[in-house]
């Protein structure tokens, strides 16, 4: 369960105290010096964004320095290690993506383990992904068309992805996987250039984040069957979600979450999930936050996990079927 952002506001209000009083409940004590919030991805991408627009509020309320620092390097691995060892004291925090729980499916090892190592704070925000197609070359006007159209025609079509292992692929994988198609995947290194191999008919269809496809659906060059989310995108909220075009059950989105070490005191794991649902709340935020294509979100530590449980099972008999492995 993640909450909506009606939802985010009601518990930033519930939280409103907090969100003012800067010698609130635990304070007085934590934190007593700088906070390190580790992204494992570059400066200037959506998680660093969003790290940087935390860090900034958390270090207005606590009146205490929060910093970024990004350690990137083997698909966030080697940043996502960093806060996994780190002490668990409330000031390592660690802002990360889908690739948490999806590389230790996808690599021979990983250096941490998903579970054992990192405790989740919460949601922050979630990602969709467009599923379209080249409107030139395709005829396809719904999903179910596009799929006749790959079984009439088998060995015809291929999909683009901004890469292998990225939630893109995966829910392309996904859908073929259980509609049993035969289309070949391409992956390319991000979602400006899957999305462009669309737009050039490179590949027919593409499965990439919805930010990229939105702008170009009104030149008619490119046509948005679906989002793979479980809700309307506010920037084509026309397009149906998966399950509105009849495919239930193959949704799924990549997300930036909060997490720190294991082991970390509850008391702090709550003070930093209220705080954040307080920043999520904060209009200038949100606008930032969906300027950068995703949507606002935010849940318990406790949905949190259970959200990452579940998809973890998901994308390993996903990953699995498709004989998928990185070294």
């Amino acid at each position: 369960m993640q909450f909506s952002r009606r939802d985010i506001f009601r518990s930033a209000g519930a939280v409103a105290a907090l969100a003012v009083a800067p010698h609130a409940a635990w304070a007085d004590t934590y934190p007593s010096h700088p906070v390190r919030i580790i992204v494992a991805f570059g400066a200037g991408g959506p998680g660093d964004v969003f790290a940087r627009l935390l860090a900034e509020k958390f270090s207005q309320h606590f009146g205490q320095q929060f910093f970024v620092e990004n350690i990137v390097g083997a698909g966030g691995n080697i940043g996502t290690e960093k806060a996994a060892h780190s002490a668990p004291d409330g000031y390592t925090i660690l802002v990360n993506a889908n690739n948490q729980i999806i590389n230790p499916l996808l690599y021979e090892t990983v250096p941490y383990d998903p579970v054992k190592d990192l405790a989740p704070v919460s949601l922050a925000a979630g990602f969709p992904t467009a599923f379209s197609v080249n409107a030139e070359k395709v005829p396809a006007k719904t999903v179910a068309e596009l799929v006749a159209l790959v079984r009439a025609t088998p060995g015809k079509f291929s999909y683009a992805s901004s890469g292998v292992g990225t939630p893109s692929h995966l829910l392309g994988e996904r859908f073929r996987q259980a509609l049993n198609l035969d289309i070949v995947h391409v992956p390319y290194s991000g979602t400006g250039p899957a999305t462009q191999a669309v737009l050039a008919g490179d590949t027919q269809i593409g499965f990439a984040g919805l930010t990229a496809a939105a702008p170009l659906v009104p030149t008619g060059k490119i046509r948005v069957l679906a989002t793979m989310s479980k809700t309307r995108s506010k920037a084509l909220p026309d397009v149906p979600t998966i399950a509105e075009a009849g495919y239930p059950g193959l949704d799924g989105e990549g997300w930036e979450g909060i997490f720190v070490p294991a082991g970390t005191p509850q008391n702090i794991i709550t003070l930093l999930n209220q705080q954040t649902l307080a920043v999520l709340a904060i209009p200038e935020v949100a606008q930032r936050i969906e300027a950068l294509g995703f949507s606002v979100a935010g849940s318990t530590p406790e949905a949190f996990a259970k959200q990452l449980a579940d998809e973890t099972q998901v994308w390993a008999k996903v990953i699995s079927a498709a004989g998928l492995k990185l070294k």
